[in-house]
């Protein structure tokens, strides 16, 4: 029994008895913050059963954002004869937390001297709108907007918080009709269940809300049910969020994607279409119609050799003329273009100044100058030291000179246009050209990786074509972590390697605005889905950062991780995933983490390596782990080991492409 304490400018009180007759929720604490004892009504706030709440701390019962506002409030009571009050939010019974004024009171329990902390709830009938004031200052500082509806009386009340969000509604209140009718018609059905929704808080939904001076804006809201101290009247608070500017970025983020995908399968048609040129005729239409597509040109020019003589065509944006005063130039002529073909060396011309600079004595040259708004870039279609054969020239509207990226994969497709007019010169262009296509799309490892060894292997079918859609690709990351992935499209033809450089394009594009795994496939799924493309990919990503090891990884119906370690044991990892790309709508693909310890290699591989006539999955899996296991054990690099690894895959006699990719932790 608690006795009676003095409290200057107050009567005694018996605090037994008060913690007895008070209706409110009320509490004893020990100076710590551990409950003493309570009234039923402090048990209901608390949403606990009274034999759970005794003995445990106060703070630890609250919600975690009000710890430390009641934390605060004890101390402040434990230690000042001041008055000690706090509004704190209790979990509340039923759905809806209970939001009070508490005060907090130093007493003294004179049988046993100790000294105790009394917390009850005030009354605040007479000022509800007090109880409110914290969440306007969270929503501020959070940058929210705070709203309140009285669903009985269908009124919408702003509160406050951000002053941006705050100008979006002038008039602090409206009726809730009234604000439905600003919401996009496609959006009311989400907001009415919003408001209406049961739930202690809801999930954000968005809709778009026409404001009266800056147009529709994207606000996302997210409501919880609150009542206003202990028996009072219920409402629901509306936290809101103006996801404008993000939904901007994730347009702009799209439509990156999709202009990545699209100039994707611009080039990938323009590689295939010079797979399948099987006349000097067929190439010259594959580049007079697709070339200034592919890579944001206006007007394309085709010169081949003929006996040291360019033959030459253009498409309609380079009048005819022009093209047939170059036609008969020769090879040894000193003007730009029989020079690029000559000395195999791309030239790019920004401008008709630049122009005159390298060849003052050109005035004659039919060619178009570059003018203030058109560029020019010569490709030779040999490289230096090679036969001169010929060359392109595209022109732009613009002095934006190509990428690097841009230039290099312009000057592979020209050289291996170049290699299509020498085969099919020679009758021998179709399988040969499809090799130089294959090794072209296959990538190039980054020179130096901090941490990691990779080493990498292709080798293309023996059937069909002599090429097909495995792939593999290695590219850092912006916050210094490495992606991997390797993969199989279907098919073993044109189409199929086609179909590869899109899928690998797409992981690149997407990978480098969300890097995870298993956002990249999803995303590459909804791509290919989208775009309802004849076959399908099986793919294992991985994301590894060399300075810890670790690794988050995802597959699409690919083939099992090997993992290897020095002392030459071995195992299988299959990874948690989904199904191949391509095929099901709105699939996921869950990420596994784990880490990859020093001196411990991972190889991905394709089914390829570990499947063949008489070979199981499993038994394949368990030679190639052997052979990594005794690699490593040797004491063989990652490249030894990449070439023992394909060496077990031309041992099953494989018929299907095979990829190797190595990746040892130093």
């Amino acid at each position: 029994m608690l006795s009676r304490s003095t409290i200057p400018g107050e009567r005694q009180m018996d605090a037994s008895d008060e913690l007895l007759q008070r209706t409110t929720p009320s509490a004893f604490l020990t100076l710590d913050g551990v409950i003493r004892c309570l009234n039923p009504a402090m048990a209901t706030a608390l949403g606990r059963p009274w034999e759970q709440c005794v003995g445990r701390a106060f703070s630890d019962l609250l919600p975690d954002n009000q710890r430390v506002s009641a934390e605060s409030l004890l101390t402040h009571g434990a230690t000042t004869k001041r008055l000690a009050m706090r509004v704190l939010e209790f979990p509340g019974t039923g759905g809806a937390s209970v939001v009070c004024l508490v005060e907090a009171r130093p007493v003294e329990d004179p049988a046993g001297g100790e000294q105790l902390v009394w917390v009850h709830s005030l009354d605040a009938g007479n000022d509800l709108g007090a109880l409110l004031i914290p969440f306007g200052f969270a929503a501020r500082s959070a940058g929210l907007g705070l709203c309140m509806c009285s669903p009985h009386e269908h009124r919408v009340e702003w509160l406050g918080g951000a002053p941006a969000l705050a100008a979006l509604f002038p008039q602090a209140s409206v009726s809730l009709s009234m604000v439905i009718r600003r919401v996009h018609p496609d959006d009311r059905k989400g907001l009415r269940r919003l408001v209406r929704s049961d739930a202690a808080e809801s999930p954000w939904i968005r809709s778009r809300f026409l404001t009266e001076h800056e147009g529709w804006r994207v606000l996302a809201g997210r409501t919880r049910r609150v009542k206003l101290g202990y028996g009072g009247p219920e409402r629901v608070l509306g936290m809101i969020r103006d996801d404008t500017q993000l939904e901007a970025r994730q347009k702009e983020m799209l439509d990156a994607v999709s202009a990545e995908r699209q100039r994707a399968e611009e080039i990938a048609a323009f590689s295939s279409a010079l797979f399948t040129a099987a006349t000097e005729q067929e190439l010259q239409q594959v580049v007079l119609t697709r070339l200034a597509a592919a890579f944001g040109g206006i007007g394309v020019l085709f010169a081949v050799v003929d006996d040291g003589r360019l033959r030459v065509s253009s498409d309609a944006r380079i009048p005819t003329w022009q093209a047939d005063a170059l036609h008969g130039l020769s090879l040894d002529e000193e003007r730009p273009l029989p020079r690029a073909i000559r000395t195999g060396q791309p030239q790019f011309i920004p401008n008709q100044e630049e122009f005159a600079r390298r060849w003052p004595h050109e005035d004659s040259l039919p060619l178009p100058r570059p003018g203030p708004d058109v560029a020019m870039s010569i490709i030779p279609l040999s490289p230096v030291g090679d036969r001169p054969l010929g060359a392109w020239a595209v022109t732009y509207d613009s002095e934006r000179p190509p990428s690097p990226e841009e230039l290099a994969f312009m000057t592979t497709l020209a050289e291996l246009a170049g290699q299509a007019l020498r085969r099919i010169r020679l009758q021998q262009a179709h399988v040969e050209l499809s090799t130089a296509l294959q090794q072209s799309m296959l990538p190039t490892l980054p020179k130096r990786l901090p941490g990691l060894e990779i080493a990498a292997r292709y080798q293309p079918s023996r059937d069909g074509l002599n090429v097909g859609g495995d792939w593999y690709d290695v590219f850092c990351l912006p916050d210094g972590a490495v992606a991997l992935e390797i993969g199989d499209a279907q098919g073993h033809d044109v189409d199929a390697v086609a179909f590869m450089g899109q899928v690998r394009s797409s992981i690149r594009a997407i990978a480098a605005h969300e890097p995870e795994p298993g956002t990249v496939l999803t995303r590459t799924n909804e791509l290919l889905v989208t775009m309802d493309a004849p076959r399908f990919a099986s793919c294992t990503m991985l994301r590894i950062d060399p300075r810890d090891g670790q690794v988050i990884g995802t597959s699409a119906g690919h083939v099992p991780l090997l993992f290897a370690r020095d002392d030459g044991s071995h195992g299988i990892r299959t990874l948690s995933g989904g199904p191949v790309l391509g095929v099901v709508p709105e699939a996921d693909y869950p990420e596994e983490a784990f880490t990859l310890e020093k001196d411990t290699a991972l190889i991905m591989i394709t089914d390829g390596v570990v499947e063949g006539p008489g070979l199981t999955l499993e038994a394949g899996l368990e030679r190639a782990g052997t052979l990594a296991g005794q690699a490593l054990h040797d004491r063989l690099d990652v490249e030894a080991t990449a070439d023992q690894i394909l060496d077990a895959g031309v041992a099953v006699d494989h018929v299907d492409d095979v990829a190797v990719l190595v990746i040892r932790r130093t």
